[in-house]
């Protein structure tokens, strides 16, 4: 079928969908020439995660189109809507902190992540920084530095950072506009990586605490002007200009892709993200597919963009609408191949790590699903059950796909009764979970797995049977140390045991711990606000509307006591927000 097929495929630019037995597509890929492209999958040798891939296509579909750009924005496209395992695989999900310098009358300094949010103001975001820490550290030197608004809401009277002169007092004083303005363009500045202002600020005012004899003063002062002349200003490039760029690196070896992007913001490298994976596709392929992508997440596009001489920099400027240069010469050349020389570094000091990482972990799957005797073992679901006493009773479902955990498939389940029955929260979370699947066409597992014996894998068989679905279920037992130590299957009914010493063994305790640990968060969630809600109920005044809104809003208990009655009485009344604050200083 496969060998009829591919002698109809036309050499024309487009883009082609790989199917599994299951009518499934696994892995979407583009080409300028499809013929030849889909010629190179079922001839010849492969390796790796191509080799994996090759065994597992059935069929597979094409689609023609007119140009090699819309050939890649359809790629993109048809990975957004079908999400193949193998495309999955290879996508990267880390994303990077901002500073946010908020918009507002009086500023905020704000560490953020989503920067897509509507509120947000692109023009007042400053990153990415290489990680949280860092942008913290940015925020924390300029919060020490400058007077600005620290507290959320404003406040009936000043609070600690006003007595330490970090902070004018908005909530009581009046607001110098000028000097807010002249503040603004100073951190701005700084932001923007120009640093001489306030470097010479701390430098005068270190000099003038050491004259009066305050040498821990000048001391903690010395430590700032330290970590921006040395640690802030060390990644200096010697670009004249101050445009915001990216720089894209790669370097490949044993079918492995390491590739490197280098942030420079005002004429400095501010941090750098880095990934390796198993390629699949030809390298431009890979290439211009990951650049797409990256910008796709919470990552805001430069001025400029510079890649390597082998890539076409007027296709992906044309779908990424941001300008792409392949320098040939000169300064950008030799930051490019800074980029090329750091992933070549990365793949050596990383290679073996990730190799062992990579056949430990596809092993341990494989090992699962022999086995078991399921013939391919994509994804797995797992849950587990929390309740305390029989309240708050709660279930939570975590996702491995291909032996990794998926930490965007995770699900939360609350259960509608409060009572200590294993065997009915059981029955109520997989057919919640299960009937989903069903309506919404959801992606079905290969396995699932619940945490107890032959009584919970009944149940869970029970409820898939009266929804028509025959997916493998298995129990994990544990033995008077409190260890798993045997698989409860079914077709036919077993028992098997697991040495402690085999990587399945490790992979199932991974899993376990995890589900464990997600559910028991979600519980301790739900705890807390159990406990706030019992606090609402005991004050008068608070009904049904009032008190969904606090609940809401504050989420937990320590979240309310904070609150002051300022801010309580924008839900609650004067009189009743007084009698709320009143009751918290005594609970």
């Amino acid at each position: 079928m496969i060998k009829e097929k591919l002698s109809l495929v036309p050499n024309n630019p487009g883009c082609y969908l790989m199917k599994n037995n299951d009518n499934v597509i696994i892995y979407v890929g583009k080409a300028k020439k499809l013929k030849n492209r889909l010629n190179s999958y079922f001839h010849g040798t492969h390796y790796g995660k191509t080799k994996k891939l090759v065994s597992e296509i059935v069929d597979f579909e094409y689609i023609v189109v007119n140009s090699e750009t819309e050939s890649l924005i359809l790629e993109q496209n048809l990975i957004k809507k079908y999400n193949p395992k193998y495309n999955i695989l290879l996508r990267d999900d880390k994303s990077y902190p901002y500073i946010e310098f908020t918009d507002e009358k009086i500023p905020r300094l704000l560490v953020v992540r989503n920067v897509n949010r509507k509120k947000t103001n692109k023009n007042r975001l400053f990153g990415p920084y290489p990680n949280v820490t860092a942008a913290r550290s940015t925020v924390n030197l300029l919060n020490r530095m400058y007077p600005l608004r620290k507290c959320t809401s404003f406040n009936s009277k000043p609070c600690l950072y006003y007595h330490i002169n970090q902070c004018l007092g908005y909530c009581t004083n009046s607001v110098n506009e000028d000097s807010i303005k002249q503040m603004e363009e100073e951190i701005i500045k700084f932001l923007k990586g120009d640093h001489s202002l306030i470097s010479d600020k701390i430098k005068e005012e270190m000099i003038r605490e050491s004259e009066l004899l305050n040498y821990e003063k000048a001391k903690e002062l010395k430590e700032l002007y330290d970590y921006i002349t040395i640690t802030l200003a060390k990644q200096k490039v010697e670009i004249e200009d101050t445009i915001d760029r990216d720089v894209f690196g790669y370097f490949e070896d044993k079918d492995m892709l390491s590739i490197q992007v280098l942030f420079i913001r005002g004429g400095k490298i501010i941090g750098r993200h880095s990934n390796i994976f198993p390629i699949i596709d030809d390298i431009e392929n890979e290439l211009n597919r990951y650049i797409i992508s990256f910008y796709e997440k919470d990552i805001i596009k430069p001025k400029e963009i510079l890649i390597p001489s082998n890539l076409n920099e007027q296709l992906l400027e044309s779908v990424l609408e941001v300008k792409v240069k392949s320098p040939q010469k000169g300064l950008k050349l030799k930051i490019v191949e800074m980029a090329n020389d750091n992933a070549k570094i990365s793949l050596g000091n990383e290679f073996e790590l990730i190799k062992r990482d990579e056949q430990k972990t596809a092993g341990a799957n494989e090992a699962l699903a022999e086995l078991l005797n399921i013939k391919t073992l994509d994804r797995i679901e797992i849950f587990d059950n929390s309740n305390l006493f029989g309240n708050f009773n709660v279930s939570g479902m975590v996702v491995f796909c291909n032996g990794k955990p998926n930490k965007n498939e995770y699900r939360k389940f609350k259960i509608t009764r409060d009572s200590n029955d294993d065997y009915g929260t059981m029955r109520e979370v997989i057919y919640r979970r299960y009937f989903r699947v069903l309506k919404d066409n959801l992606t079905k597992p290969n396995l699932i797995i619940v945490d107890g014996g032959l009584g919970q894998v009944n149940v869970a068989k029970e409820v898939l049977t009266s929804l028509g679905l025959n997916i493998p279920i298995i129990g994990l037992k544990k033995d008077n140390k409190h260890r798993t130590d045997t698989i409860i299957a079914l077709n036919p009914l077993r028992e098997i045991k697991i040495d402690h010493s085999s990587d399945v063994f490790f992979y199932l305790e991974r899993m376990q711990d995890e589900v464990h640990n997600f559910t028991i968060n979600y519980h301790k969630q739900l705890r807390s606000k159990g406990a706030l809600e019992s606090v609402l109920l005991n004050i008068e005044g608070i009904g049904d509307k009032r008190l969904h809104e606090l609940l809401k809003k504050y989420k937990t208990l320590n979240n309310l006591k904070k609150a002051s009655i300022e801010d309580l009485s924008s839900i609650l009344s004067r009189k009743v927000a007084i009698n709320l604050k009143d009751f918290l200083h005594h609970y």
